[in-house]
């Protein structure tokens, strides 16, 4: 999948690689994806070997691994080593530096990298996780994760770069962080811009917002891109969970054949592809107790419009004796529009992200909650519930990535 001048990218703190999807989707080529998390490496290479496979007419060793056919091991193997070498699974600091370095060093080889593309991870600086913290998370080793970033500007001196993180990076410690940051994208030889972006203005149903900082050398003339902003007439029940099939609590099929055809926002969205099933709809289970407070919350929204407080729950339903604090810990997706911000906390529990239907009393499965990040329904994540949940709460939609990428690339092939 390469552009006509075969641009390049660095994706540092890769995750999942939502961001690295979008990227790929508009003819960017990864020199390498670095990410501590040991599952999504492995999640980033089985889509290095899907990308590798479509790329070279052999889709049919990649569908069978969803079809659990093969192993993963049999499916890495399809794929010249080089390109799985591009994921290295190492955390970013002063001790480990060097040899990321070095391991970028082998795989650029004279080539310019063109973009560098990522962000932090973003509890330090997100509200809600300065809010459980006793110390506001000021002690936070990863707010200062942004130097290591910022040496990598340094060291590859790309054209642009992408950096993202949630809303709560301008207000942590009072701003300071923020301006830290922008000193050191300055002092490494930068332009930037920065807006405050919602992934639901790029057709992801979902309200998103994430600060996007653009940057670009001080020798190229740009400026923050216009994002024509999509206004979605579709929604959540009617047009991304439609084709799906019923499930109850704890269950779910590794496979997963859609009862219905696809439907314009499914094509449009890139979700549905070319295969007729999904995997990973899988549905946790729940316990009575939960279960009748989904219900309460379900029927509250579907009938009222209106969201569930905890402090209206009968008394025999609450299990927290704190019942000032995160009084919204039930919330119902919304079916008639787009869906509350995902994030990672849906790793530990489904309260948050409850699914909009009395006949199916449960909590979002793996891939509705990967629809409405935006993810493609070939995309899989390894790892098992728990850690699939985790690294597609934290991911970029790839919608949402797709659209900046693609403006990044109008200015690089000019």
């Amino acid at each position: 999948m390469m552009s006509e001048k075969n641009l390049t990218y660095i994706d540092l703190f890769a995750g999942a690689g939502g961001l690295s999807e979008g990227f790929i989707r508009q003819g960017f080529s990864p020199i390498a994806h670095v990410e501590m998390n040991k599952f999504a490496c492995e999640t980033i290479k089985t889509r290095v070997a899907y990308h590798y496979l479509k790329q070279n007419g052999d889709f049919s060793k990649y569908e069978s691994y969803l079809k659990k056919e093969i192993t993963r091991e049999t499916l890495w193997k399809q794929i010249p080593k080089s390109e799985l070498e591009s994921v290295i699974q190492s955390e970013i600091s002063s001790k480990t530096l060097n040899d990321i370095f070095d391991s970028i060093d082998k795989k650029v080889k004279g080539k310019k990298v063109d973009v560098i593309i990522g962000g932090p991870p973003c509890q330090a600086y997100s509200i809600v996780g300065r809010a459980r913290d006793p110390q506001g998370m000021k002690d936070d080793p990863r707010n200062h994760l942004y130097k290591y970033y910022v040496k990598f500007l340094e060291k590859y001196n790309p054209k642009m770069f992408v950096f993202e993180n949630v809303p709560g990076i301008l207000s942590a410690k009072n701003g300071e962080y923020f301006s830290k940051i922008i000193k050191a994208i300055e002092s490494a030889g930068y332009n930037f811009s920065y807006k405050l972006l919602n992934a639901r203005d790029f057709n992801v149903l979902q309200d998103r917002k994430r600060v996007i900082i653009i940057g670009w050398r001080k020798n190229i003339d740009f400026e923050f891109p216009d994002f024509n902003k999509i206004t979605s007439e579709y929604a959540i029940k009617k047009d991304l969970f439609f084709d799906l099939p019923s499930l109850k609590p704890g269950t779910g099929d590794d496979v997963t054949f859609y009862n219905k055809q696809s439907n314009e926002y499914l094509k449009k969205s890139k979700i549905r592809g070319i295969l007729n099933f999904t995997t990973q709809h899988k549905a946790r289970p729940n316990n009575e107790n939960d279960l009748e407070i989904y219900s309460i919350a379900i029927h509250k929204m579907l009938d009222e419009s209106k969201r569930l407080n905890y402090i209206d729950l009968p008394k025999r339903l609450k299990k927290h004796k704190n019942e000032t604090v995160f009084t919204n810990r039930f919330q119902v997706v919304n079916p008639k529009s787009f869906s509350h911000t995902v994030v990672a906390h849906i790793s530990c529990d489904g309260h948050y992200y409850i699914y909009p239907d009395k006949r199916q009393i449960r909590s979002i499965s793996i891939r509705e909650a990967a629809r409405i990040q935006s993810f493609p329904d070939d995309y899989y994540f390894e790892g098992g519930q728990t850690a699939s949940f985790k690294q597609i709460g934290n991911a970029v939609p790839p919608l949402m990535a797709e659209g900046i990428a693609k403006k990044l690339k109008l200015k690089l092939n000019k």
